[in-house]
């Protein structure tokens, strides 16, 4: 038998018949020999702006092209991402380096990544995992990490030629290695993790019994910042969508998708465009993050999705009562628990090259693992008498993946509603979707949100409870002394501690659903969603500027008088990217007539050897009265405005607006502005000097600041924050307008709907394919696509792929 597989080892396809052949012989075939074999050739085809377009004839075979084409624009990105999900960057970047770019998991020290990663993604949480997935969907995956590999293979072979050019800038890094499906399992744990233990993983990782200080965050804000950004550490993350419904496209049985996520523009969870076809079975087109084998947000024949970070908490945290004798146990109903103590080792390579191991020790409870927030609020450390201990929901949601894997082979928007509900499975977002043939449009924050209805929440407060909902009201705070206050499990939901599908908010409407990252509570103002438990977001609260602006321009398309889905989606690209500040919309005339009388305004000194000084902002009120209230790449005033505004928003709101906020008018309040206060001319001033110091005139045109490098080109952009109340994202960090691999904005947007040849798609990838087309490399033509808002007719069917002019096929042999 062993002669047998030396003689199969150098042409692996030619003996899948002799295995076959073996096993009747020897007796039934091992694991690895039953796995799905792709005998067929896998086919990828590039259209327009590099998109992939992934066919085969088996699943194996499908996640060989995929994870090929992959690595094919991404590889660096994504081998940076396998090292840290495997707990390795300490060996490869040292202990004290951070990632280079934002993620889900902000951007704490390697060596705090590395423990937490070998605590919450080890053997046993990739085969928990594992265990759970369809079994086409975990050949998907071993397939993915085979056609990975096959790129790196080539890579290192052509690596080892002399002359060789590099195809990649990691190329011959001994960080780019080959994977397993276990490296996919880890990436996908990471994910859903990111509304949960990954905001929190240098406290999760540092926490000590009673330790004399607390461990410093990996990021300088307050918790209650902390707690307001709802993945990752940068401000801004998250997503448009709006869905309309057949009383707004005219025509019935109609409906019209427009989906925005606001995300990472570089990073291992950027997006990564796709077209996957898998014929009779499957046949998807969307986005994906890097390492992930199905598509998260898309559409196919029947269905078109897309998602918003949600509102809810997917986690909780469980305050701890411990025991005066030893302060790693803790008193549930009087008697004394044992924190169970895992031990953890990782590899450090320190500054001279020699390999080491740092040990650390994670301490876990009934609950989840300990908690140490004394950092950012010493009465949430962990002392000698208390200590908290968190719940992540998702720790224990191996249905994540599974349910895109089932939505993406969906027929109609019925069989999408009753998937979502039968896995209650989404991590940290919410989702709308649309259905061929189907004049209805659905949003549901239907997913995996814990047991905490507010009664339990009531009954199981503590002191420190209210404390804590001083600076966040809706993360739950539960008494750990009792064995009652664990979450509570409901009869029908599918997972210990969750709260069950009926009772979590959705809508099916004829108009329009939508959200911007406010609570479910608004999703349609003709209809809110109220009477959920608090877990899931507040209700009766003021919308962000950006969610008004939603709902502004939703309304707008509403009741435009379309007469087909078609013309409402014509004028859907169109409103959606006009890059309107809201806030200016509503409030510029009346800030202008209050601050520009004076024509000069005194600032005050800004320490004791400097004078008071006059600025005069008459400039700067005609530039602000000019400016059309957008934000494209010409616009002369939207830079002016945001320094303006940002200034602003320091004053509170309740002295800032003449009417506070009214759940009788939420789409119209808060409303007014005191723009006699003297505050305000004192803010517009400060933004004129602002200006000066950075060397901008007044009038500078926004995308000589705000652009992209591209192929050794300045591309300018449009678009702004969330906080001026724009709809059309775009955000670097850091103050600097120049948008990179640590960018985030609009991404990868999708306007969809279905006629009789079924769906119809334009797509914008405002990042691109290529890992490096933000950062000066190659990858031009999307990004340019995006800058010109030139929406794509994505190519679907067999036949528009055929008749690309831009089409390139590669046939890749397993």
């Amino acid at each position: 038998m062993n002669d047998f597989f030396l003689f199969c080892a150098p042409a692996w396809n030619r003996c899948v018949a002799a295995i076959a052949l073996a096993c009747a012989v020897f007796g039934a075939a091992p694991a690895w020999a039953r796995r799905d074999t792709p005998a067929a050739p896998i086919e990828i085809r590039r259209t327009a702006d590099g998109i992939p377009h992934v066919r085969a004839s088996s699943w194996r075979g499908l996640g060989i092209g995929y994870g090929q084409a992959q690595a094919e624009d991404a590889l660096c990105t994504l081998a940076d991402g396998f090292v840290t999900y495997s707990g390795q960057r300490s060996l490869y970047f040292g202990a004290e380096g951070k990632p280079q770019t934002r993620s889900t998991f902000g951007e704490p020290a390697n060596l705090d990544l590395d423990f937490f990663f070998k605590a919450f993604a080890g053997p046993e949480a990739v085969e928990a995992l594992r265990r759970e997935q369809p079994a086409e969907l975990n050949e998907l995956i071993a397939g993915y990490a085979e056609g990975y590999n096959r790129h790196v293979r080539a890579l290192q072979a052509q690596h080892e030629k002399p002359g060789h050019g590099a195809a990649h800038a990691c190329a011959g890094a001994p960080w780019v290695r080959t994977i397993g499906p276990e490296d996919i399992y880890r990436r996908m744990i990471a994910a859903g993790l990111a509304g949960g233990y990954t905001r929190f993983v240098s406290e999760i990782v540092n926490a000590k019994p009673a330790a004399a200080a607390s461990p410093a965050p990996a990021d300088k804000l307050s918790l209650s910042s902390r707690l307001e950004i709802p993945v990752g550490d940068a401000r801004g993350i998250g997503s448009n969508v709006l869905a309309f419904g057949q009383a707004a496209t005219g025509e019935r049985g109609t409906s019209v998708l427009f989906g925005n996520p606001h995300w990472y523009w570089g990073g291992p969870d950027r997006f990564y465009q796709a077209h996957l076809t898998l014929p009779g079975k499957l046949d998807v087109a969307g986005v994906s993050f890097l390492g992930i084998p199905v598509i998260m947000i898309g559409f196919n024949n029947e269905v078109a999705w897309s998602h918003t970070v949600s509102a809810a908490r997917r986690f909780g945290l469980f305050d701890l009562t411990l025991d005066p004798a030893d302060a790693t146990r803790y008193l549930v109903d009087g008697r004394s628990e044992p924190m169970q103590a895992q031990a953890l080792a990782v590899a450090v390579r320190r500054p001279d090259g020699t390999v080491d191991l740092a040990r650390r020790t994670l301490y876990r409870t009934r609950f989840g693992p300990v908690v140490d927030l004394g950092a950012r609020n010493p009465a949430l450390a962990w002392s000698a008498h208390k200590a908290l201990a968190m719940r992540d929901i998702n720790a224990d949601n191996p249905r994540i993946f599974r349910n895109f894997f089932r939505w993406d082979q969906a027929r109609s928007l019925d069989e999408f509603i009753g998937i979502q509900r039968e896995e209650t499975a989404m991590p940290w977002v919410n989702t709308v979707a649309i259905g061929r043939g189907d004049g209805r449009a659905w949003y549901a924050d239907i997913g995996a949100v814990p047991g905490v209805p507010d009664d339990l929440r009531s009954a199981c407060a503590t002191p420190l409870s209210k404390a804590f909902a001083a600076f966040d009201a809706d993360t739950p705070v539960l008494d750990g002394s009792r064995s009652a206050c664990e979450w509570q499990s409901a009869k029908n939901a599918v997972q210990s501690g969750a709260l069950a599908a009926q009772r979590m908010p959705s809508l099916l409407r004829e108009d329009y659903v939508a959200n911007m990252n406010d609570s479910h509570w608004l999703s349609n103002p003709a209809q809110p969603l109220t009477g959920f438990a608090s877990v899931l977001g507040s209700e009766g609260e003021a919308l962000s500027m950006r969610g008004r602006e939603g709902h502004r321009i939703a309304g707008e398309l509403a009741a435009a008088g379309s007469t087909s889905a078609g013309e409402l989606a014509n004028r859907v690209m169109r409103k959606t990217l006009e890059a309107r500040s809201y806030t200016a919309d509503r409030f510029k005339p009346a800030l202008l007539d209050g601050a520009c009388a004076a024509g000069q305004v005194e600032l005050a000194a800004e320490n004791a050897a400097a004078r008071t000084r006059a600025v005069d902002i008459r400039q700067a009120c005609e530039v602000l009265r000019r400016w059309p209230n957008r934000a494209g790449a010409d616009d002369r005033g939207a830079l002016l405005w945001d320094a303006f505004w940002t200034r602003l928003l320091d004053i509170p709101a309740k002295e800032l607006y003449a009417q506070p906020f009214s759940t009788a008018e939420p789409l119209q309040t808060p409303s007014g502005i005191n723009a006699a206060d003297p505050r305000v001319a004192r803010a517009l001033a400060a933004a004129v000097e602002d200006m000066a110091r950075k060397g901008m005139p007044l009038d500078t045109p926004l995308g000589e600041r705000r652009f992209v490098r591209s192929e050794g080109r300045e591309v300018p952009l449009f678009g702004g924050c969330d906080a001026e109340g724009y709809f059309t994202v775009a955000c670097a960090n850091g103050g600097d307008y120049t948008m990179g691999n640590r960018s985030h904005g609009n991404t990868y947007l999708q306007v969809v709907y279905f006629d009789r040849r079924g769906v119809q798609a334009r797509t914008l990838l405002a990042h691109g394919e290529r890992e490096t087309a933000v950062t000066g490399g190659k990858g031009l033509a999307s990004v340019a696509r995006y800058a010109k808002k030139d929406w794509l007719r994505f190519p679907f069917r067999e036949e528009d792929i055929a008749r690309d002019p831009q089409l390139r096929r590669v046939i890749v042999r397993p």
